[in-house]
């Protein structure tokens, strides 16, 4: 592997997206709020996004469980969802909690992962959570709705602020390197400061990475020239109606409105 893979765990481990997991405040609602929508309904409630840093070193005290290798020797096609950073980084795109109508459909990835690839690879896709001691029984039916429509799931306790699943992405990554089977990659997460090295290691390597995410805040991989990059609302099918956003990359020749997310009696009054 090359030098920028090998030192994925210098620094320090990243505190990831502030406060205690994904918060308590779920609407009231129960499993059902989960499992009534498995195409998109089905993230807890975002948590604001923050620079991360680099995973620690020390981190290897409690390594990653490995999932087992798929049988066979076919190349491998594999998708890692971080779902705390892609549904911060949504609420942080469109300016407000995302909905159902905002929230990407999983059946959807699904769909393009597979005709992403050849025939001939295997495709896995996983999906990394933090799920917080207090909101386990909520995120139980998530869990098994997404499971349901073909990914695995890793589940990390969020015992601490500190506590982040972007090591535990990285370290199923290379997993997967260290096979010599991996051949596509995609992950989905606006992390540059994680994850910018080690995939442009990958890619240098030779695996074909792909960074899944916002333009707004992945400029990371839409700049590098090692990575390809997919603007998430790009994928068809993966949202169910156009989100409410106004792309600087793509706009019309005569120019758009960009409407304020607050009103000025609401700056004015300190809301």
């Amino acid at each position: 592997m090359a030098d920028g893979w090998r030192d994925v765990g210098a620094g320090d481990r990243g505190a990831g997206v502030t406060g205690d997991g994904w918060p308590g405040d779920l609407d009231g609602d129960d499993d059902a709020q989960f499992a009534a929508d498995v195409h998109g309904d089905g993230e807890p409630e975002p948590r604001p996004a923050a620079a991360h840093a680099h995973p620690s070193a020390a981190a290897t005290e409690r390594p990653t469980p490995m999932f087992p290798l798929p049988a066979g020797d076919a190349p491998i096609d594999l998708l890692v969802w971080d779902a705390p950073n892609i549904d911060a980084t949504l609420a942080q795109v469109i300016g407000a909690k995302p909905t159902a109508a905002s929230r990407p459909r999983y059946d959807a990835i699904a769909r393009w992962l597979v005709q992403l690839g050849d025939d001939g690879h295997e495709v896995e896709g996983a999906v990394f959570a933090n799920v917080p001691p207090v909101n386990a029984g909520q995120m139980r039916g998530w869990v098994e709705a997404v499971r349901s429509l073909g990914f695995a799931v890793f589940a990390r306790p969020k015992l601490a602020d500190r506590d982040d699943v972007d090591l535990d992405m990285l370290e199923h990554v290379h997993h997967r390197a260290r096979s010599g089977r991996l051949a596509r990659l995609v992950v989905a997460s606006g992390d540059g400061r994680n994850f910018l090295a080690p995939l442009e290691a990958l890619a240098q390597d030779g695996v074909e990475v792909t960074v899944l995410s916002f333009f707004e805040v992945a400029g990371y991989a839409a700049q590098s020239p090692h990575l390809r990059f997919l603007d998430l609302e790009e994928v068809p099918g993966a949202f169910q109606h156009p989100l409410d956003r106004t792309r600087l990359d793509s706009l019309p020749p005569d120019g758009a409105w960009l409407r304020p997310t607050r009103s000025l009696r609401e700056v004015a009054g300190g809301s």
